[in-house]
């Protein structure tokens, strides 16, 4: 058997390949590759397939974040909650613009623990920044109900929730703003860098896309001064193509994943849950052992791939030490840390490789 690893994303290519060698084709012919045709389409698409008015295309899921908070009013002086166990890049987009992140610790699904949130509101506490990660959902009931009560604004990082459900309604139509990133290896991934924002703000709608061209409205005309942040004529006909088979993909993650939960039994393993009410888009399978680095090794030995996401938390970063977070701030996040694993996970797994990884697990 050859080895197995953590993610592959040339199956889902090969999959769609005559499909996307023809949007490419149309792309590269039609002589427009910024702001033009292919993005204002996918715009339209996005932000139906999400249940919101309004998308705008992106460089990337951080730009997304980073002018999310920047054009909510969010800066030097505030303070923005979010969870201790999130991916760096989310404490990035609140840094950048000059505010402070509060961090609150996860619950037992991998996500920001709601009940905690409103003990760690202050009078500087501007913005929630709800995490959807390893594509599960946040509690978004009790924090659109704490950010109501409270006049706060709560941005959705949606970078790995494309398309997942909290009782009823899709991640990303909750908050002011959401933030998708489309990165390679996400549900909808691109070919490259990518992301967008989603909202139902007008408002805000016209102010993103102002901002992320120069800040300019009209060409030479700068209104603001902003970013060169565009999602591309290429990336966005691509992401055309995934898109139209995005709940076909996610179907077969959601049976790559209940083929493991119902597989794996072992001991000193603890499997993924999902919320009630809420349904998961498996973008990563992330177990819990105490003997993680022991379980990651032998997996290697068996030429079974494994990734960490994420080994270190945010507050014990070396690019946050000025925060004055040290060990032990954190003890929920930073066991997390310790014990997470990411299994492979990835479109076009067979299930023999995965009957494998299985017996492998079982046998550790």
């Amino acid at each position: 058997m050859s080895r197995i690893k953590a993610n592959r994303m040339d199956l889902t290519y090969m999959r769609y390949q005559d499909e996307f060698e023809k949007k490419a084709l149309d792309v590269l012919r039609s002589g427009w590759y910024i702001l033009g045709h292919e993005l204002s389409s996918f715009e339209e698409e996005w932000a139906s397939y999400i249940g919101t008015k309004y998308c705008v295309g992106l460089a990337s899921g951080l730009d997304a974040l980073w002018i999310s908070f920047r054009l909510l009013g969010v800066g030097e002086g505030d303070e923005v909650i979010v969870c201790a166990n999130a991916y760096i890049a989310c404490v990035m987009g609140i840094t950048m613009n000059g505010a402070t992140p509060v961090f609150v610790e996860p619950d037992g699904y991998d996500n920001i623990d709601a009940s905690l949130i409103e003990e760690k509101i202050t009078p500087k506490t501007k913005a929630i920044l709800a995490v959807h990660l390893y594509g599960q959902c946040c509690d978004m009931d009790t924090i659109m109900d704490i950010a109501k009560r409270h006049d706060l604004r709560v941005v959705e990082d949606c970078a790995q929730s494309h398309g997942n459900h909290f009782n009823g309604r899709r991640a990303g139509t909750f908050g002011d703003v959401a933030c998708f990133s489309f990165y390679p290896s996400k549900g909808c991934g691109a070919f490259g860098d990518g992301g967008a924002i989603v909202t139902n703000d007008s408002d805000l709608r016209d102010r993103f896309r102002t901002f992320r061209n120069y800040g300019s409205e009209k060409r030479y005309h700068f209104k603001v001064v902003g970013a060169n942040s565009r999602l591309d004529e290429l990336q966005a006909g691509l992401l055309s193509v995934k898109l139209k088979h995005l709940d076909e993909l996610n179907a077969e993650r959601a049976e790559i994943a209940d083929r493991y939960t119902k597989g794996i039994d072992h001991p000193d393993i603890t499997l993924p849950r999902v919320r009630p009410g809420a349904d998961s888009t498996w973008h990563q399978y992330v177990i819990h052992t105490p003997r993680r680095d022991e379980l990651m090794n032998y997996l290697l030995e068996k030429d079974i791939d494994t990734l960490i996401h994420y080994p270190i938390p945010p507050h014990l970063s070396e690019a946050y030490s000025y925060l004055g977070h040290k060990k032990g701030d954190f003890p929920i996040t930073e066991r997390y840390a310790d014990e997470v694993l990411s299994l492979p996970m990835y479109n076009g797994m067979t299930k023999e490789d995965q009957q494998y990884v299985i017996d492998m697990i079982n046998a550790f």
